[in-house]
């Protein structure tokens, strides 16, 4: 077989786990936020357990991709998808990590009253979940303009991580009382709100992909 297609046939296939890993992530997350509105904790446990198959996608995607670079010795654009992937999986798996401390804590607020901050959080699980799809077909589709597209969302998420504190902080003096709910509520807002950050960051990739340079989308700075 000519050794152009065969590159690119393996490359595919690392393209199709790439795709397989952040869906099955973006589920997870999708189903964290279902555990946390309806007090589930059976799919939340579900989420948890999750994590070590993410673990093993990552590992298994990595390790093929380096086969790919010491057998095929890719250049110029080639190579830089393939360091692209290290960078998405990294990222992914992170997602992932940050999409079990929503299980986590919808299985410890389960039971208790729900309150107005609550909302933030879904907001900012429900954004992060499109960023998830938006980055990854941006990858698939090569298209720098989509990441970026898709990393301005992480504009959304930094506005409802900022509302929930302010509010959680108001509530926390006024209700002593609700400070161990509302110190969970700030952790799992800064969860999420990483979960944005990751994204960007792998919009960024593709955009180093497929450009060839490297861009800092939603510097601080900007969001200030």
């Amino acid at each position: 077989m000519n050794t152009r297609i065969l590159f690119l046939e393996e490359l595919n296939r690392l393209r199709h786990d790439i795709l397989a890993m952040a869906t099955r992530v973006e589920e997870d997350l999708g189903k964290a936020l279902s555990a946390l509105r309806n007090n589930d904790m059976e799919t939340a446990r579900e989420v948890k357990a999750d994590d070590a198959v993410v673990n093993a996608m990552q590992i298994k995607i990595e390790d093929e991709a380096a086969i790919v670079i010491a057998t095929q010795q890719p250049v110029a654009r080639d190579l830089r998808e393939l360091v692209t992937i290290f960078k998405l999986t990294g990222n992914i798996e992170r997602i992932g990590d940050h999409t079990v401390h929503l299980a986590k804590a919808a299985i410890k607020l389960s039971g208790e009253a729900s309150f107005r901050p609550m909302e933030h959080l879904e907001r900012m699980a429900e954004t992060g979940q499109e960023m998830i799809r938006a980055s990854i077909s941006a990858y698939l589709a090569q298209d720098p303009e989509g990441a970026r597209k898709a990393a301005a969302l992480d504009d959304i998420i930094d506005a409802e991580h900022k509302a929930l504190t302010e509010e959680t902080l108001g509530l926390m003096k006024e209700h002593p009382g609700l400070i161990k709910k509302a110190v969970r509520l700030l952790n799992t807002s800064n969860c999420l709100e990483r979960i944005g950050d990751h994204i960007t960051n792998i919009c960024e990739a593709v955009i180093y992909m497929t450009e060839g340079r490297h861009e800092e989308l939603n510097e601080q700075w900007q969001k200030q």
